[in-house]
This record gives structure tokens, sequence and C-alpha cells, in this order.
């Protein structure tokens, strides 16, 4: 089994900055063979998709909406992924989860439904 469990989120003025992480447990397996993601919930909105890392970080992809402001990263010796979030908005304000995918070969990994395991979030909140 795969635990996740996030932390970091908390109350945040619109152009400040905030650091997200994810850390895992997992009996029996080696975190850096699994790619990890970040997506957000905001009420009334869709789940939307925010980053990805593979289990080496040798490769990322971010969506639109944060590319240039977020950055993924992850320390496989430590067991955790992190989001560094910077020049936030408030349209930033979410629920902010991290997911880990056991799947391998996929193309895009940007779809909630490719992700195994999921921590329990932590919210973000941007004032204006």
């Amino acid at each position: 089994q795969v635990q996740l469990v996030e932390s970091g989120g908390g109350l945040v003025q619109a152009g400040g900055s905030l650091r997200l992480s994810c850390t895992a447990s997992a009996s029996g397996r080696t975190f850096s063979s699994y790619r990890m993601g970040w997506f957000r919930h905001a009420p009334g909105k869709e789940h939307e998709f925010l980053a990805t890392i593979s289990g080496s970080a040798g490769s990322t992809d971010y969506a639109d909406s944060v590319k240039g402001r977020f950055t993924i990263s992850r320390d496989n010796a430590k067991n955790t992924m992190y989001l560094q979030m910077s020049s936030l908005k408030p349209e930033d304000t979410a629920v902010y989860y991290c997911a880990l995918t056991t799947r391998t070969y996929y193309y895009s990994y940007r779809s909630r439904s490719l992700y195994d395991y999921w921590g329990q979030g932590t919210q973000v909140t941007v004032s204006s």
C-alpha cells in the first residue's frame, strides 16, 4: 500500500509564495520508481491538473495555468515531492492534492484517472 500525506498549505497574500510537500510511505515499494503529480480542486470547479514529475525527476509537465509560477520537484531520498508556488493569485485558492501512479508508458499523465493513490489534500487560500 501507498500512503501520501500533503503539508504546507495555508493562507497567503496575492503575490506570495508557498511550498507544498507530499511525503509517501510505500512499504515494499521504491518511491523513485513512480511518477507523481499535483492536482487541485476549487469549489464549483473541475479538478485541475497542475504538474507531474517522473520517478527520476528527469521529466516534468505543467498545466499552462501554472507554468512559470509553480515548480514541481522531488527528493527520492526523503520519499517526498514538492510544489513550489510563487506569484500566487486568488484564483489559485483550492484544495491541493498529490497523487502517485504505478502506470507506465503513457504519453501524458494529466488525467486524474491514471493516478492510483491520493493524499488527503491541503488547503491553499490566496487573499487579494
